[in-house]
């Protein structure tokens, strides 16, 4: 799987949405101002590039729908955050969070309960 661009990650986000969409319905769902129709229409087609949509053909026009699921592309650029950003630490990643106060103790308990019962789950 390949990380997508700004762009590309706006378009599969209404994709996953719809579920399935034509090039306007896409548009709709983007906020103001709305890109042109061309330039959404190259997006997907780099998406389709990407395997991450396919279409289904109505004469001229096409109907888009997402081959990648938003939990399988969550895992995959939330591995790669975690991988570039925390040198693949748990600890690390806690610690920025911690120190930034975006996490307070009763939420840090929680995670640790939670990480200690996955670990005797996979035992």
């Amino acid at each position: 799987m390949k990380a997508l661009t700004r762009a590309e990650e706006q378009v599969m986000q209404i994709l996953w949405e719809l579920e399935k969409g034509f090039v306007k319905d896409i548009i709709e769902q983007m906020p103001d101002p709305k890109p042109a129709y061309n330039t959404v229409s190259t997006i997907i087609r780099i998406l389709e590039g990407k395997g991450f949509v396919d279409h289904k053909a109505y004469g001229k026009t096409y109907e888009y729908f997402p081959l990648i699921s938003k939990k399988a592309y969550t895992g995959f650029a939330f591995k790669q955050l975690f991988k570039n950003y925390f040198g693949g630490s748990v600890k690390e990643m806690v610690s920025f969070f911690s120190e930034d106060q975006q996490i307070d103790l009763e939420e840090m308990e929680s995670l640790l309960q939670h990480l200690q019962k996955n670990k005797k789950h996979k035992k």
